[in-house]
């Protein structure tokens, strides 16, 4: 655990909160409404499917704006139903991970139960390294669906980091060693997380992303949302199309900034995280 001081916070701060855009480069509306969310905030920072049809235009915007604070949203699976995506290396190179379509697969059951480590930390590898050439300044990885706390896959989530030398969404267990080891060294864990996004009805959004925040606890927290603009191509893909439109204009306006506010809980980005790793 990181004291909130060493990120520059305020002394009389007891909670912040890195708020989180996933999915970027996932879909043209996904890029439009999570980089409107970056702009505006509260949201702080974001990371990017990069075996995505949209990631070159999120490509794009982070090198036209290097103040954005993006990391890579490591992909092993392609959840929707008639959207999908393959693995960055090519389905030749990494048979395991791609189902019987050579796309990945729609479940993290599917890819624990498949996938061959060696070929997944080749895949993941590729993934950051087309986003570094690309011209992400990458601040921090983290994990799509969450394949990464799984089995063997737990521990090459943590090579990556040692090796790029970058924070992830990780959170403090003093019940792993792994975990302890990690913190030991000097990466920074969270001291909770709030992964509950999209799983309201059409007009429970503030109530539920209101009770989300009221629920961050003490120290260092990670609070994840989908902001994505809402229409026909969002609607096509997914039926949480109603949720991540909701979330792009609360945690990308004045709702999202006024609960957070009067929870008196600060937000933070991962550049902050990175730099203390760092020494920056």
């Amino acid at each position: 655990m990181t004291a909130l001081t060493e990120l520059g916070l305020a002394d009389d701060i007891t909670r912040a909160a890195v708020v989180h855009v996933d999915d970027l480069g996932m879909s043209q509306s996904a890029n439009e409404g999570g980089f409107a969310a970056l702009a505006a905030g509260p949201a702080t920072c974001g990371s990017i499917m990069v075996p995505c049809p949209w990631f070159p235009d999120a490509a794009a915007r982070a090198r036209a704006d290097a103040s954005l604070d993006l990391g890579v949203h490591l992909t092993l699976t392609a959840e929707f139903d008639k959207y999908r995506w393959g693995p960055v290396l090519g389905a030749a190179a990494v048979p395991s991970l791609v189902d019987s379509e050579g796309y990945l697969p729609r479940t993290v059951d599917e890819v624990v139960a498949n996938a061959d480590l060696g070929e997944a930390e080749r895949e993941l590898e590729a993934q950051v390294d087309r986003a570094l050439a690309a011209g992400v300044d990458v601040t921090h990885l983290d994990s799509h669906m969450g394949t990464m706390f799984h089995r063997g896959f737990y521990d090459i989530y943590l090579r990556l980091a040692r090796s790029y030398q970058v924070p992830l969404f990780v959170f403090h267990d003093p019940a792993s060693p792994k975990t302890l080891e990690f913190e030991a060294d000097g990466f920074p864990l969270f001291d909770s997380f709030c992964a509950d996004s999209l799983d309201f009805e059409p007009g429970d959004g503030e109530r539920h992303n209101g009770q989300r925040i009221s629920q961050l606890r003490p120290g260092l927290n990670y609070l994840i949302c989908h902001a994505a603009q809402g229409g026909p191509e969002l609607s096509a893909i997914t039926e949480s199309a109603h949720a991540r439109d909701f979330e792009r204009g609360f945690y990308g306006g004045e709702p999202g900034r006024s609960a957070l506010a009067e929870a008196g809980i600060a937000t933070l980005g991962m550049r902050p995280l990175r730099d203390r790793l760092r020494g920056v």
